[in-house]
């Protein structure tokens, strides 16, 4: 394959596991609820985006910083839902 094919092999898995967390978001928007949802989880996964942001600048890699930053958004968004909506599950 040619660096095109690559690069677009790249930007499609990082598209996917980027947004990888956002059906759990929804579910826990629809449901009000957090039950089944593991803190230590987003919290892991958190930091392992956080090391590939910080990775993705060493390597001056606009698609894994990018990424990323996008996963760490999402990450966060379920962090505040999580909270949100612990206190009343």
């Amino acid at each position: 394959m040619n660096d095109i094919a690559w690069y677009t092999v790249g930007a499609v898995a990082a598209t996917l596991t980027s947004f990888g967390f956002v059906p759990q978001i929804l579910k826990m928007w629809r449901t009000k609820s957090v039950r089944d949802v593991s803190p230590i989880t987003i919290l892991q996964f958190v930091a392992g985006v956080s090391l590939w942001v910080v990775y993705g600048v060493h390597l001056r890699d606009p698609v894994v910083i990018i990424a990323n930053l996008v996963s760490l958004a999402i990450l966060i968004t379920a962090l505040f839902l999580y909270f949100r909506f612990f206190k009343k599950a």
